[in-house]
């Protein structure tokens, strides 16, 4: 029962992950979802800044704190070994929740580019760069990366064999292609405001620190 459970709870995360993901898809470039980066009434400035500042490091911190060899190995003394990937994915993706229900919108202009041309160029550079975030997890083992794989190989009662890391198609090229494509998203858009700065701004300080360690 324990398997099956496991099992099921594994599942559940990765299909919260992957809404949560696409949720980001619609948040940053503001449609579909009814609460993007620019939605929402407008109040203080200083409040805004504050409050997603601290959204973000929140972010941040469970994203790092959580995938350290020293956290890992304390926190599966109580969490059992085949889910701990399901639960870090589970509290990633509840992290950037909270970012998305929270978000204060901050919508001084900062560029906005009228061009149809220019618009649909950076729209297709913006989805470009969310498909290099998909595209390379799967170059290593997407399945492997949230926590599916552990949970399967668990409900069969197998050891998951060890998978060694090969740069193959982005890897080949550069170190780093999720966080390449993440910046990429972030950055292209042909409205930018304040908040959408900001967003991109912290969003990228933090992985060009967090790829150091």
């Amino acid at each position: 029962m324990s398997k099956i459970i496991s099992l099921v709870f594994g599942v559940v995360s990765y299909f919260i992950f992957f809404g949560t993901f696409l949720y980001a898809v619609g948040f940053v470039a503001n449609v579909v979802v009814p609460k993007s980066i620019d939605s929402g009434v407008e109040g203080s400035t200083a409040i805004a800044l504050v409050i997603n500042l601290v959204l973000l490091t929140i972010f941040a911190l469970q994203h790092s704190v959580m995938a350290r060899p020293g956290f890992k190995k304390a926190w599966t003394k109580f969490v059992p070994k085949p889910v701990e990937r399901s639960v870090y994915v589970l509290f990633a993706s509840s992290a950037l929740i909270l970012v998305f229900w929270q978000w204060r919108p901050m919508t001084g202009m900062v560029w906005n580019i009228e061009n149809s041309v220019g618009r649909i160029a950076l729209y297709f550079v913006f989805a470009a760069g969310w498909a290099i975030v998909l595209l390379s997890t799967f170059m290593i083992n997407h399945f492997e990366l949230f926590g599916l794989r552990q949970v399967y190989h668990n409900s069969r009662g197998i050891q998951p064999p060890n998978m060694d890391f090969t740069t193959r198609a982005f890897y080949k090229f550069v170190r780093h292609p999720i966080m390449l494509g993440f910046i990429i998203a972030f950055w292209a858009t042909p409205t930018m405001t304040v908040g959408h700065l900001l967003f991109a701004a912290v969003t990228t300080a933090y992985i060009l620190v967090a790829i150091q360690f």
